[in-house]
């Protein structure tokens, strides 16, 4: 599976601007793409002014996102700001050639930053489906917390995708995260990060994907890049038939 992780810098609160940033970086891949990922709140970076830029199906990153999935004829993995009635939601949306395939909505919010005073917790696991291929959805702060992961893969992951605005003071922590959710689930585990500043931390990157026994496969630091990388689903399921430790799994 061809995946296109998009690391950048967004600019704060400006969606119209983000949008061109985007268009710029991906209009140097030239590559047939299965999955193209982004990270957590796209086009807004981590703000608390939910009420200013949260979206119903109607909005401007709703409309962008379905529109580049289906001019790039790809499936792509994204951070929206989702408004249902009162409510706000940090979410990570997955569009397939145009369309909603799925909404995850954040189950662990970030106490640290008061997100959990702006928006509203999700309450359901995710598990869609990119080119036939389970995958399970997370936002940044759900990595420190292995239980979903491990339900993640009790429904039959393969692929887990964390998308992130993980600051620079904590890095060294998502990068040993990431690499455990792919050990100890025996997957693909692909996380996405932002780079640059906003009001409030700094970050620089460590997008990275790690294959289901922990190997590094790609990385990016402190830069602008789409990173590019081959998910060998046929190899994942060779490691799970030789080391069959899904099979002893009990939930507690």
């Amino acid at each position: 599976m061809k995946t296109a992780l998009v690391q950048y810098s967004p600019e704060w609160e400006n969606i119209e601007k983000n949008i061109d940033k985007i268009e710029r970086l991906l209009s140097g891949i030239n590559l047939p793409l299965d999955l193209i990922v982004f990270p957590e709140m796209t086009l807004t970076g981590f703000t608390m002014n939910q009420k200013d830029f949260g979206e119903d199906i109607d909005g401007a990153s709703f409309r962008y996102f379905m529109d580049l999935s289906n001019r790039q004829k790809t499936d792509v993995i994204c951070g929206i700001i989702e408004k249902e009635g009162s409510n706000y939601y940090n979410s990570a949306v997955h569009f397939s050639k145009g369309l909603i395939a799925a909404v995850y909505r954040k189950i662990h919010l970030f106490s640290h930053s008061k997100e959990n005073n702006y928006y509203a917790k999700g309450n359901d696991p995710v598990v869609t489906k990119v080119d036939g291929i389970k995958t399970g959805l997370s936002v940044c702060y759900d990595l420190r917390f292995p239980e979903l992961y491990r339900l993640l893969r009790k429904e039959g992951s393969e692929i887990l995708i964390d998308i992130a605005n993980w600051p620079v003071d904590r890095i060294e922590h998502w990068r040993v995260l990431l690499r455990a959710r792919a050990i100890e689930n025996q997957s693909y585990v692909i996380g996405v990060n932002r780079t640059g500043n906003d009001p409030f931390y700094k970050y620089n990157g460590f997008s990275s994907v790690y294959d289901p026994m922990g190997n590094l496969i790609t990385e990016a630091k402190d830069e602008e890049k789409v990173l590019i990388a081959d998910l060998d689903i046929d190899d994942l399921r060779k490691t799970r038939d030789k080391f069959k430790f899904g099979e002893d799994i009990c939930l507690i």
